[in-house]
């Protein structure tokens, strides 16, 4: 009897990882889309008839805010290339290979991150 070394994910499978991180796609785009809103926000806060020391903390926010959305947007927009590029591999049967051990990534952390291209293995050689 032997004991055959599994070296990719099933056509199944992949079918599976397929769907969640298509999922995981449509969700990242409206948290996109939300973000986006939120920094291009140029509306009138009511700040005009208050005091020009509070205007003037006010529009500091503002700007801070609109650094931070910035910021998420940018990030959110990298985990959107990171998904489609995990994509990718699902079509080229790839997915799910540990591009420094070349060993399978474990079934639950693909579930938790499935853009990922380290297993846990390689992660902690990292550090």
């Amino acid at each position: 009897m032997s004991t055959k070394i599994k070296n990719r994910y099933s056509d199944q499978e992949l079918a599976e990882f397929k769907t969640l991180i298509e999922e995981k796609i449509v969700k990242a785009n409206e948290d996109l889309e939300l973000l986006k809103s939120a920094y291009m926000n140029d509306g009138n806060n009511g700040t005009d008839d208050t005091s020009p020391t509070f205007k003037a903390f006010e529009e500091g926010s503002q700007t801070m805010s609109k650094e931070a959305n910035t910021q998420l947007a940018i990030r959110q927009e990298k985990f959107i290339r990171d998904l489609r590029n995990a994509l990718i591999r699902i079509e080229n049967k790839t997915y799910g290979i540990c591009r420094v051990t070349g060993k399978l990534i474990r079934k639950e952390r693909l579930v938790l991150v499935p853009h990922a291209t380290l297993s846990i293995e390689a992660k902690n050689m990292q550090k």
